[in-house]
């Protein structure tokens, strides 16, 4: 419902609905967020009750209710907002006896409140843009913490430098609805690996992609001074990646790199 006045009259309809099909009346009432924002914290917890978060991303840029295009900091994101919604994710984390990498993840709207969406008990797929903000190597953190060490750093010991972003390169069609595409890698080129990219993947030419797996083959992480500087690093590493042999989600990620809004 949009206004107060429909709310009666819905939630009745709804209520004969759920009787007349499950026999059961009972509503969850659910606020709705009309410009919601995806943004994630990264914790970290080790055995000895000691927990950081470090810092956010914002991963609003997705198709098919996934992930394509993530990035640390989030824009425009105050830092009273970081602080209270890292505590936040932290107050999660311990209240669980967390161990180990976690991401919590919150919707965040425009008057500045947020809202619990889920915890991944992992290290998720785009952490190599709060690596590159943090200059931490989070996977090194997990072995430590697994052999009973403490955290590294804490709270206060941890920067937030720059700003970071990760693109999936997916075997997909962007112009069939995302259909995932398989087939052989006839040519591939990809970036120079340097302080500012890096690429994450697994694939190399001559590889076969099959239809059994996730169609993700690659990440592409860039890193510079800020925001516009890492945007046109993104632009320039995607007009440098190339691989044929099937349709992949790069040009399509080119014009959302480049697109005004």
């Amino acid at each position: 419902v949009w206004k107060e006045s429909e709310f009666s009259a819905a939630l009745s309809a709804a209520k004969r609905e759920s009787m007349a099909s499950f026999g059961d009346e009972h509503m969850l009432v659910e606020k709705y967020l009309t410009r919601p924002r995806h943004v994630e914290i990264q914790v970290f917890c080790d055995t000895h009750g000691n927990g950081v978060y470090l810092f956010e991303r914002d991963c609003s840029v997705q198709r098919r209710h996934q992930k394509v295009i993530e990035e640390a900091p989030a824009p425009n994101f105050p830092a009273n907002i970081r602080q209270q919604m890292g505590e936040a994710a932290l107050q999660a984390a311990k209240a669980i006896n967390y161990v180990g990498a976690g991401t919590v993840e919150f919707l965040y709207d425009e008057d500045g409140s947020f809202y619990f969406m889920e915890m991944n008990t992992r290290l998720q797929v785009e952490h190599p843009v709060t690596e590159m903000i943090t200059g931490e190597d989070l996977v090194r953190w997990q072995l430590d913490v697994a052999e009973g060490k403490t955290l590294p750093k804490t709270q206060s010991e941890l920067t937030l430098t720059g700003h970071a972003f990760e693109a999936r390169i997916y075997a997909e069609d962007p112009a069939n609805d995302f259909i995932p595409c398989s087939g052989t890698i006839e040519a591939l080129h990809v970036p120079v690996n340097s302080e500012f990219v890096r690429i994450d993947t697994g694939i190399a030419q001559g590889d076969e992609i099959s239809p059994y797996y996730d169609p993700m083959i690659a990440k592409l992480i860039v890193h510079d001074d800020n925001r516009e500087q890492a945007l046109s690093r993104l632009q320039q590493a995607l007009e440098q990646f190339h691989l044929a042999g099937f349709s992949t989600n790069i040009g399509f990620l080119h014009n959302l790199a480049c697109h005004e809004s």
